[in-house]
């Protein structure tokens, strides 16, 4: 079996939908289908189970999508690791991103990659989609993250910003030309958080109650910045964030409204405990020395 016919029978088994498989694939429905029915022939069953409305795998096709997935990736690492040992890589080091504040925190990458230039250091964005379990499914190496982080399985490292908290509202919305507002404020409006957060690490970003006990209303769940701050334009929401975003986002249909009674948020790096190497030691290392931001 060829490496793209593995590849297209995973994203199909993964998407369960020809027409996104082809897009995610940048290839036509044509080629999953034919791809899809020469692997059917070599394994002499049907591996996925059609109808006009749904895509299912059959048990011979879950069998060979449990079988295939880590030969795969084996293949994929080992594929990077000699492309990284034909430009003098030893190492490399995936950072997620949770702040916004990504140009704020480059003197930290820039520190890494010049004591460092034998490793790489890839940092990605995130959604907002259970950044941990990324962590324990290696998805990532290290995670920047708001704390506090009270997971048994990881580690807390040096603080990389503390930061104030604003409130995000619509340029018309009734808040909007207000300078300040409290916390007791946001039970009147509707917010939105993402799911499958831990419930202590929700509340330490968005509180479920105000000091006075009332409830502060989530709404539909988002799971992407994008998502997040249009649903605040349009006035469906308002939502907190830390101070740093309005360097990030310039938006004349938005308002930044400083709050007076809630917690700054300090980020820090969170890894994997018993996955702790000498990388991730060293960008620890330059962070401690280079010391915490404060906005």
């Amino acid at each position: 079996m060829e490496l793209r016919d593995i590849e297209i029978f995973l994203v199909l088994a993964e998407e369960l939908h020809f027409g996104r498989s082809a897009e995610r694939l940048l290839v036509s429905q044509a080629r999953v289908s034919q791809a899809i029915r020469k692997q059917e022939r070599r394994v002499g069953a049907a591996l996925f189970e059609r109808t006009s409305r749904t895509v299912r795998l059959t048990s011979v096709g879950r069998q060979l999508r449990d079988d295939l997935q880590p030969v795969y990736a084996g293949l994929h690492e080992s594929l990077e690791r000699a492309r990284m040992a034909a430009r003098g890589v030893t190492g490399r080091l995936r950072v997620g991103m949770m702040p916004f504040n990504v140009v704020d925190m480059h003197r930290y990458w820039r520190a890494f990659r010049s004591r460092y230039p034998q490793w790489e250091l890839e940092i990605r964005q995130l959604t907002y989609m259970d950044p941990f379990g990324r962590l324990r499914d290696d998805d990532m190496d290290v995670l920047v993250a708001w704390l506090p982080v009270e997971e048994p399985d990881l580690t807390v490292g040096p603080v990389l910003c503390t930061d104030t908290r604003i409130l995000a509202v619509a340029a018309d919305h009734e808040l909007a030309r207000r300078t300040s507002v409290r916390l007791e404020m946001f039970a009147d409006f509707q917010h939105a958080m993402a799911p499958r957060m831990p419930d202590y690490w929700e509340d330490s970003y968005l509180p479920f109650h105000t000091s006075e006990g009332r409830p502060i209303e989530r709404g539909r769940p988002v799971t992407n910045s994008e998502e997040l701050i249009n649903r605040v334009g349009m006035g469906e929401i308002v939502h907190s964030f830390p101070g740093h975003v309005t360097r990030h986002w310039g938006m004349p249909n938005i308002r930044w409204i400083p709050v007076t009674d809630l917690t700054a948020l300090s980020y820090a790096l969170v890894w994997r405990t018993d996955a702790e190497n000498e990388l991730i030691g060293a960008l620890a290392d330059t962070v401690r020395e280079l010391g915490a931001l404060r906005f």
